[in-house]
């Protein structure tokens, strides 16, 4: 399982405001037929899913501001394909969290 990091910042909007854009991509988020679970903080999303799937949703995210009158789209994603192990969001939290403090 994959987990990946994506910030899709529509340019050129009539406002500063980007909060609706990122309402649509929480709706897209949620209807996703992929099986993935998602996290969004602040400043970006987080999501955990097989790569293939992630990818297809990465594509539809990007897409999405164009649809709503952007011009201008840009993406970052960052990806993180652990293939030894399992690897999940709360995995990986629950990695940090259970280390002893030194």
């Amino acid at each position: 399982m994959a987990i990946v990091e994506v910030t899709v910042i529509p340019i050129g909007t009539a406002t500063t405001s980007l909060s609706g854009y990122v309402a649509d991509l929480h709706r897209l988020l949620e209807q996703a037929p992929e099986p993935i679970q998602f996290q969004m903080t602040p400043m970006s999303t987080i999501i955990e899913g097989e790569l293939q799937d992630l990818f297809q949703v990465l594509q539809r995210l990007h897409e999405a501001p164009f649809q709503h009158g952007a011009q201008r789209v840009s993406t970052s994603i960052k990806i993180d394909d652990r293939r030894d192990k399992n690897a999940s969001m709360e995995q990986k939290l629950r990695s940090v969290r259970d280390k002893p403090q030194s």
